[in-house]
């Protein structure tokens, strides 16, 4: 598997080259934006980590130009900025996900992990878990007993526990993922959400439920009561 890794602050982009080559993927690097963008027009990659401030095009500018020539290629932004607006402005542009500095290598490798995994699947328009079906095209969730058509973030949230190994997802996650952390966004909707989807999930006599593994942490659980996910 291919990564272009743009950063533009030598030391640690060796670090990272060294960490994602040692997991086994193949790395180019680029120091500047310009250079990132030059090497993506030639290339093919599989994923891609962008430092949010380089020199000459910022990551932002990158991922944006790539995105509106219609490339979908999984994107890791890294910022050393913690602000929400920064976050926010990332996953707008077309950021799969981000990571903010400092950061440990083992979540790097996570993360790499978890954006190139949904991209080797996003051909797929349907997932199962158990005997429910989750269907990509219609947001539709499907057993047996019938189907129903979920709200857009009820389909993510949904389909976010089923494609994380565990099936174990908090709730900061949820806001990350589905709503970009944004400061606006009411504290109590992650529960909301998760009230929707289990009443919905009885409906369909479903063999999955949403339990509060621990305050604010959601995970899967079948009939057994064992946590359940989809490992792809």
């Amino acid at each position: 598997m291919r990564i272009l890794l743009a950063e533009d602050e030598e030391s640690l982009s060796e670090a990272l080259a060294m960490i994602l080559r040692r997991n086994g993927y193949e790395v180019q690097t680029a120091g500047d934006g310009l250079q990132a963008m030059e090497y993506l027009e030639r290339g093919s990659y599989d994923a891609v980590i962008l430092d949010i401030m380089m020199p000459k095009a910022d990551g932002i500018t990158v991922l944006k130009t790539r995105r509106e020539k219609g490339n979908l290629t999984p994107v890791l932004m890294l910022t050393a900025k913690s602000e929400v607006e920064d976050k926010v402005t990332g996953l707008e542009a077309g950021a799969n996900d981000y990571l903010t500095k400092p950061f440990h290598s083992r979540e790097l490798m996570a993360r790499i992990k978890a954006i190139t995994r949904a991209q080797a699947y996003q051909d797929h328009p349907r997932v199962s878990c158990s005997n429910v079906t989750l269907d990509r095209e219609t947001l539709e969730i499907s057993t047996p007993a019938g189907a129903l058509q979920l709200a857009r973030k009820e389909f993510q949230m949904l389909e976010l526990l089923v494609s994380t190994p565990g099936g174990q997802v908090d709730a900061e996650r949820f806001l990350e993922k589905l709503w970009g952390n944004d400061g606006d966004t009411e504290p109590g909707i992650v529960p909301m959400y998760v009230s929707y989807l289990q009443r919905k999930l009885k409906f369909l006599h479903a063999d999955i439920w949403i339990e509060e593994a621990t305050p604010g942490t959601y995970s899967l659980r079948l009939e057994n009561e064992q946590r359940i996910g989809r490992n792809f």
